[in-house]
């Protein structure tokens, strides 16, 4: 689908003309006469970048673009502005009131075309970016809310019934004490500390020594 350009201009002559040129390049282009028309054609066709003559009547460039870049959807449309006025105070303007090119009359159609090529370009890997960010926050989100109703779900389940000594054995796991270590601490032999590490397992329905810490963990049954 073509990209689309409005072209506010109140000259007939130079408004066509630049038409004639964008719309061989590929490009869809739509036409306004002065600011007013040109605002409301921007909100109601969301064009993807506006090319404006300086002085028209009812509403000139600078105040178009002043508008457009009061909402937020907007900020980042590309603008060209298009004056007969080239003094350096009026550029400067132009650049203050939020144009990305300023070009002079009379210019060439080539120039346009290659200003318009390379803002295009610019905005379209802007708004792949902000995309892709989104996409990716959007993600990062879901993983985390996924993480927490997990939490929260393990938060809930109730405390398995646990022996003074088998909170003692869970205490000492979850300080990475090895069954050899825990039973010099506790003077168990190694066979009762398997008993014990066996049952920790059972009724925290986990598989290892890892799992069962971070069950317990979860659980708030070591610190």
């Amino acid at each position: 689908m073509p990209l689309t350009i409005l072209v506010a201009e109140d000259d007939e002559g130079t408004r066509l003309s630049i038409s004639d040129y964008l719309e061989l390049e590929g490009y869809s282009v739509l036409l306004a006469t002065d600011g007013e028309d040109a605002f409301r054609q921007i909100f109601a066709y969301q064009p993807h970048l506006l090319i404006t003559d300086i002085t028209m009547p009812h509403v000139d460039g600078y105040e178009l673009v002043q508008r457009v870049r009061q909402h937020p959807a907007w900020r980042l449309l590309p603008v060209i502005f298009l004056s007969a006025h080239t003094e350096t105070e009026n550029r400067i303007k132009g650049y203050q009131m939020g144009c990305d090119a300023y070009l002079p009359k009379p210019f060439e159609l080539d120039e346009i075309g290659a200003v318009v090529r390379n803002l295009l370009e610019r905005s379209q890997l802007i708004q792949a970016a902000w995309i892709n960010q989104v996409a990716l926050q959007t993600a990062q989100d879901r993983a985390m809310a996924l993480e927490k109703a997990k939490l929260g779900k393990r938060a809930e389940e109730p405390k398995p019934d646990l022996t003074s000594r088998e909170q003692d054995v869970l205490t000492l796991i979850s300080d990475g004490l090895s069954n050899a270590q825990i039973g010099d601490r506790l003077y168990l032999s190694p066979r009762t500390v398997e008993k014990y590490v066996s049952s920790l397992f059972r009724k925290t329905d986990t598989n290892n020594r890892a799992e069962l810490v971070r069950f317990a963990v979860d659980h708030h049954m070591v610190k």
